[in-house]
């Protein structure tokens, strides 16, 4: 499964999101989501640091060439493919961590984050969470150099701050008894 989307102005994708089974979708959709709601064009693919060693390091070290500037893994269970794909790009990779099997993600989790120096992975946290959480990160990297999406993750965080507001004030209102 290779599947491309560029929002929008069909820019090239900017943005590869990984995940070692078609079945990682479910939560690896949030990334996506997120990807699509800062304009960020991406390519999805399922690759595998154990069933597809060879497919997964070309897919890293081309990324590149092909225009690619960060790379979002998902992967549950022995978790590799963050690290496999680290190895082969010196392309920021961010690591996301699923909730598979009998650990929860504890599995995944470790064999994410602990990485050997010299081959970095950006974790975030185990499930959707987390994959939304790459997708912001991948976007605050890529701030850095493109000033339109520095303004609207800056958008984003004052949406945030609204919500929590909100949120606030609701509780208040019942905390009080006056809803």
């Amino acid at each position: 499964m290779s599947r491309r989307r560029a929002p929008a102005r069909q820019a090239p994708p900017r943005v590869g999101i990984l995940m070692g089974s078609d079945s990682d979708w479910e939560v690896m959709a949030a990334a996506a989501t997120r990807l699509d709601a800062f304009g960020i064009p991406y390519e999805v693919t399922v690759t595998s640091a154990h069933r597809a060693p060879q497919r997964t390091a070309a897919y890293a070290s081309s990324a590149r060439e092909r225009g690619l500037q960060v790379l979002i893994a998902g992967a549950g269970l022995a978790a590799h493919l963050a690290g496999v794909v680290a190895a082969h790009t010196a392309l920021p990779v961010i690591g996301v961590p699923l909730d598979t099997g009998m650990l929860r993600g504890m599995d995944a989790l470790l064999a994410t984050v602990q990485m050997p120096p010299g081959v970095p992975v950006a974790t975030v946290a185990i499930g959707k969470a987390g994959a939304e959480n790459a997708a912001i990160l991948a976007a605050q990297i890529l701030a850095l150099q493109d000033a339109r999406l520095a303004t609207r993750l800056a958008d984003f965080k004052r949406e945030l701050t609204q919500q929590v507001k909100e949120k606030d004030a609701r509780l208040q209102q019942q905390w009080r008894g006056t809803a």
